[in-house]
């Protein structure tokens, strides 16, 4: 087995496929060490659907859809997804197992290797840079080198094993946004389902005013899928549990499945058609909207979105809103970006402090918990991960010994060679 890469990328979600496809389309010798037996990250793992729309934007109150906020390798599976008719156009809707098959295509295409089933247990340190990562699997252990380093994990666990300052949660007192199980209910009148829930809304905010109910969510948040028949459900709401601690998560796993039940059994006592509601089936594992956050050379504000600040080192852009799901139980802050703007990501924001061949994609890069909310979704992940991929092969590349010196006007070009639209 070989065991020196040139890049190794830790994660493969929608930030490290995007980091992992781009780097080795640029000649560059990669690996992705993933924990699960398939790729796509949460996509599959937690049942985190649909993409939001806000990919793709107006120009103006009065425009149609004409920017494309985030194209590239994201905008590539999209069109795939959308060849194999696993995709819905309305409510951006997608084919998880589909997905899994696509990124598995695009890997072999590009010429990355995988490994499935991989645990990073500890990780080879000098100073300020990482030269390998020992890993684990059904109790064999190996090692592995690379010249550069991608943490693409979502809870900056690589980074935190390097030794790597991080913050949790929000400053006043580190709780994060909520954990939730999504699941996907059948057995019921779908067309009943969308009719009635308007009213039924009332029902839940009745019970959840009267204590009765165990989820402390506001309302009932429901989507379409690709398949007919069936309602995805992002609806649990698990509050002041730390994602990154072993009890804490287990115990919102356990809770989580308890507010699912909860859920099925008030559909059956409230809307016609549904009483004889199931669970299709429930995410592997809960949703973390967020965890640790690396301390980078810059740490994005949400400020920067509101104000659509254009970086100079920009590698990524997005539009989505400032979306934070209350840490303390009921409540949904949204506030959105101005019309026909968005917001873009500085590649210093991706460079943990002190280390000179990391580098962070996703929603565990250097922001605060504010603006982390409103880039944490995949389309925008994606495209983190495909501008550190882009940035790493640079480094790789030229033999620079700091990923700081990495010449940015050379990743712009390339991303916009790729119509990735820096």
């Amino acid at each position: 087995m070989k065991t020196k890469y040139e890049l190794i990328v830790v994660g493969g979600g929608f930030a490290g496929m995007g980091a992992a496809i781009a780097a080795a389309r640029q000649g560059t010798d990669v690996l992705i060490v993933e924990k699960n037996g398939y790729l796509s990250g949460s996509a599959a793992m937690s049942y985190v659907n649909p993409f939001m729309g806000e990919y793709r934007i107006r120009s103006s109150e009065d425009g149609e859809r004409d920017i494309v906020v985030n194209a590239g390798i994201f905008e590539e599976v999209r069109q795939q997804l959308m060849n194999y008719g696993a995709y819905r156009k309305a409510g951006s809707a997608f084919n998880m197992e589909i997905l899994k098959i696509i990124f598995d295509r695009m890997c072999k295409d590009a010429g990355v290797s995988v490994l499935f089933h991989a645990y990073v247990t500890d990780v080879v340190k000098a100073d300020d840079r990482i030269s390998a990562i020992n890993v684990a699997c059904r109790g064999n252990k190996y090692t592995f080198e690379a010249d550069c380093f991608i943490d693409a994990t979502g809870d900056a666990n690589l980074s935190y094993m390097a030794g790597c300052n991080c913050r949790l949660g929000r400053d006043a007192d580190n709780l994060c946004q909520p954990m939730t199980l999504c699941f996907r209910m059948g057995e019921i009148d779908t067309e009943s389902y969308w009719k009635n829930l308007k009213d039924v809304q009332k029902i839940w905010k009745e019970k959840l005013s009267n204590g009765e109910l165990l989820n402390p969510r506001e309302n009932i948040l429901s989507f379409h899928l690709v398949e007919e028949g069936v309602v995805h459900l992002n609806t649990t709401r698990v509050v002041k549990k730390n994602p990154v601690d072993i009890i804490g998560l287990s115990e919102a796993e356990a809770l989580a499945r308890e507010q699912m039940l909860e859920f099925i059994n008030f559909v059956r006592e409230n809307i016609p058609g549904c009483e004889n509601a199931q669970v299709i089936s429930a995410a592997p594992e809960i949703g973390v909207r967020e965890s640790r956050m690396i301390e980078g050379e810059y740490t994005v504000s949400v400020e920067d979105f509101f104000e659509c600040v254009q970086f100079e080192d920009s590698v990524a852009r997005g539009a989505y809103p400032v979306d934070i799901h209350s840490p303390d139980g009921t409540g949904t802050l949204i506030q959105k970006i101005p019309v026909g703007k968005y917001y873009t990501i500085p590649y210093r924001s991706l460079i943990p402090k002190d280390m000179k061949n990391l580098l962070v994609a996703g929603r565990c890069i250097s922001t605060t918990h504010e603006a982390q909310s409103a880039y944490r979704i995949m389309p925008i992940c994606c495209c983190i991960g495909e501008g550190a991929g882009v940035a790493a092969s640079l480094a790789v590349k030229n033999s620079l010994s700091d990923v700081r010196d990495v010449n940015i006007d050379e990743v712009h070009a390339i991303l916009d060679s790729v119509g990735a639209l820096y």
